[in-house]
């Protein structure tokens, strides 16, 4: 039955969806929500609920069984919890998942701070510090047959309190054997850079894509919804080394998640993702 109704939408499915926009209907109820997701015309997926050696309360083999039935396929992850110790074990499972890219989503190992104050993010520790944890976590990721992607928020692409711009740091110091990046366009955006700049700079670094607009009042909005020029990012595609991008929206507002999903993939289409 499933199979059928999958055929029948065989033309319409492409792009990913990062599943951390449906997190609480993930944590509700992880098979359901998945088939919403291939339902909704999506192709690719990035996790971002591993825990206990699972992804969503399944192991790595009964996930990647599961979503093969669906027809998506697993990409990328976001393994927030790793370590120096625990990252071997760890990239085991990812890998017996059938991911391609651990993605490290904030500086790892207690460097990453939110002011609730201010709702301003930042990391201790130096942009050379994350370089050398991120190179030690890329040769880990490439021995265990892994590419490692670090994902920006906004404050990476800001001067720190050294005059260091972290992202910029990381580009120049990191090789590319071992730590590429995900470049996350409504925080680059939000940082007031441009992908685009970033791209003619540091060519073919930028794997993965997060795609989210943004609304006039700067917050998250559906692909397509927003004032993003999402046509001048995907024209320097091949510029950028993308391989893969994610429909991601941390708040969807006035719109359950789940619609705002289909949302963006109709977005995607317009604008001409494929």
């Amino acid at each position: 039955m499933l199979f059928g109704v999958l055929a029948t939408n065989a033309q319409e499915k492409f792009g990913g969806l990062a599943l951390y926009t449906v997190r609480d209907a993930m944590g509700e109820d992880a098979k359901e929500t998945l088939k919403a997701v291939a339902d909704a015309g999506y192709e690719n997926i990035e996790a971002a609920g591993y825990s206990d050696g699972k992804f969503y309360n399944m192991t790595p083999l009964e996930f990647k069984a599961f979503v093969k039935e669906l027809g998506l396929n697993p990409i990328s992850t976001h393994q927030g919890s790793v370590t120096l110790d625990n990252a071997d074990a760890m990239m085991a499972d990812v890998k017996a998942a059938g991911f391609k890219y651990f993605v490290v989503p904030v500086p790892p190992m207690g460097l990453f701070k939110v002011d609730k104050e201010t709702r301003t993010m930042g990391m201790s520790g130096g942009a050379e510090n994350l370089a050398n944890i991120l190179t030690t976590l890329g040769k880990k990721a490439k021995k265990a047959g892994l590419k490692l992607l670090y994902h920006n928020h906004d404050f990476e692409y800001k001067k720190d309190a050294d005059g260091i711009i972290p992202i910029d740091y990381l580009l120049e110091n990191c090789d590319p054997k071992y730590v590429n990046f995900q470049m996350d366009l409504y925080w680059v955006t939000k940082a007031g850079a441009d992908p685009v700049a970033y791209f003619n700079k540091y060519p073919k670094r930028f794997k993965i894509w997060h795609v989210k607009d943004m609304d006039d009042q700067g917050r998250f909005a559906p692909v397509g919804n927003g004032h993003i020029d999402f046509a001048r990012i995907l024209a320097n595609k091949k510029l950028s080394g993308m391989k893969y991008y994610m429909v991601e929206q941390d708040k969807t507002f006035n719109m359950e998640p789940l619609e705002a999903i289909k949302v963006s993939h109709e977005g995607l289409q317009k604008i001409g993702f494929k």
